[in-house]
């Protein structure tokens, strides 16, 4: 396991200094995050969570909030309807509406159920409108992201075993012939 979590380590540090690099990311942006650590150690999504691996993929996502003063927010899976663990403060600048269930690794998954033991004041709400987001492992993100999502590449593309996709969003274009947009 051990030889994984390096692998998982620099893997997903390297996706956040692209994160970081590309500026995209505001102040006080949400940022969502779905992960099956199951993909990431080269499993079936849903399989074999691992709390171990979501250790080490907090530690290195939890830059992004304290470099680029984001709000995380975790997407869970299917079993808790893909709903998310905020801290509460995120909770209540965002006006989101809590939920009452507590993640755990059979219904949530590892990544949610770890941050939600890690988090200061953790809840879970039902839905998010993030302005970018991390997909490890294919877990459907979009639904979580601002209108318009627009996808992003990588020059890394996989933590661990799993593939890794980005989003963010830009505003509407709207109007007509005579529209700028600059």
């Amino acid at each position: 396991m051990s030889n994984i979590k390096e692998t998982v380590k620099k893997d997903v540090s390297a996706v956040v200094d692209e994160w970081l690099a590309n500026g995209y990311l505001k102040a006080n942006d949400v940022f969502v995050v779905g992960c099956s650590t199951s993909e990431v150690i080269g499993e079936t999504i849903g399989t074999s969570g691992s709390e171990d691996i979501a250790e080490v993929l907090f530690s290195a996502l939890n830059r992004l909030r304290t470099e680029a003063n984001v709000h995380l927010a975790f997407q869970g899976c299917e079993h808790i309807n893909r709903s998310l663990v905020v801290e509460r403060e995120t909770m209540e600048q965002e006006g989101y509406t809590e939920v009452s269930v507590i993640p755990h690794p059979n219904a949530g998954g590892s990544m949610t159920s770890y941050v939600y033991k890690h988090f200061k004041d953790p809840v879970v709400v039902e839905d998010v409108e993030a302005t970018s987001g991390l997909d490890i492992g294919e877990t459907m993100i979009g639904m979580h992201i601002r209108k318009v999502a627009v996808p992003l590449r990588f020059k890394q593309k996989s933590i661990g075993n799993a593939r890794v996709n980005g989003a963010r969003s830009r505003p509407k274009l709207v109007g007509g012939p005579r529209a700028k947009y600059e």
